[in-house]
């Protein structure tokens, strides 16, 4: 991947790609300033910052002369970056990060999914690269929510439960909602992992919709993850334990059908 995926949640939610070399601009904006992500708040600089995407990380920049911009890795033990005021091209060493900006209330965020990291070639002389760099076809990170999210699409197959069915977008929520790690987990939240997993880390293609709507494509992008995921061994039955301890009842109710939406 050489690309972010940029999540704003809110309503409608909106989600942003960029490649290597693309910007992508952040703030309150107005007739005169557009600005790709619309941030509406009136404590938020009409032209708040931009986003800069490298090959293997992105950048920040802060055009706020007063406020400093917190960076936050979700998936951390609660590791930040604090961008200060008119600071250019801070680079974020994090794979999925919270963008948040002070306001009067609670603040407003974005989330950033970032390129996949780059680490040298076991296979030369002292960790050194011998000759073209070989490239991971699918580079996951176990510790990530995304993968979490990967592992609960693929539970029922895992399991034996269901030869056909994929949870639904509600039902990972529910199924992880236990997990330390998700507390705070969304729907919202859980269909922008759905979406990374799909176009960066397992680079599906879109799939034909069965029937016309967004759930028909939906339910077809998690079928093709679950596909993948199984068929090339990138989640197994040893993944299961990342997953909190089911209930009797949710077992009951997975292998019955019962809890299908």
């Amino acid at each position: 991947m050489s690309g972010v995926l940029i999540h704003l949640p809110q309503e409608p939610a909106l989600t942003v790609r960029l490649g290597a070399g693309e910007v992508a601009r952040f703030g309150r904006g107005s007739d005169t300033m557009p600005v790709e992500l619309r941030l509406d708040d009136p404590a938020v600089s009409r032209l708040a910052g931009e986003i800069r995407v490298s090959d293997d990380h992105w950048l920040l920049s802060n055009h706020s002369t007063t406020q400093s911009y917190l960076v936050e890795n979700p998936e951390g033990a609660g590791e930040y970056l604090r961008v200060p005021p008119r600071r250019v091209g801070a680079p974020i060493p994090f794979e999925f990060a919270r963008v948040v900006l002070p306001t009067r209330g609670s603040g407003v965020s974005f989330q950033v999914f970032a390129p996949d990291h780059v680490y040298l070639d076991p296979g030369g002389p002292d960790g050194l690269p011998r000759g073209t760099q070989t490239l991971t076809a699918y580079s996951l990170d176990e510790t990530a929510t995304y993968f979490l999210v990967l592992v609960a699409l693929c539970e029922p197959r895992l399991r034996d439960e269901s030869a056909l069915a994929v949870p639904t977008t509600p039902e990972v929520v529910e199924r992880l909602r236990s997990h330390p790690q998700c507390a705070q987990l969304t729907a919202r939240a859980v269909s922008a992992h759905i979406d990374y997993l799909a176009e960066e880390k397992l680079r599906i293609n879109p799939p034909a919709d069965r029937e016309p709507g967004r759930g028909a494509r939906r339910n077809g992008k998690r079928e093709a993850l679950v596909g993948i995921a199984l068929r090339f061994g990138l989640v197994g039955e040893g993944h299961l334990r990342l997953l909190p301890t089911r209930t009797t009842a949710a077992a009951g109710a997975v292998r019955t059908g019962t809890g299908r939406r």
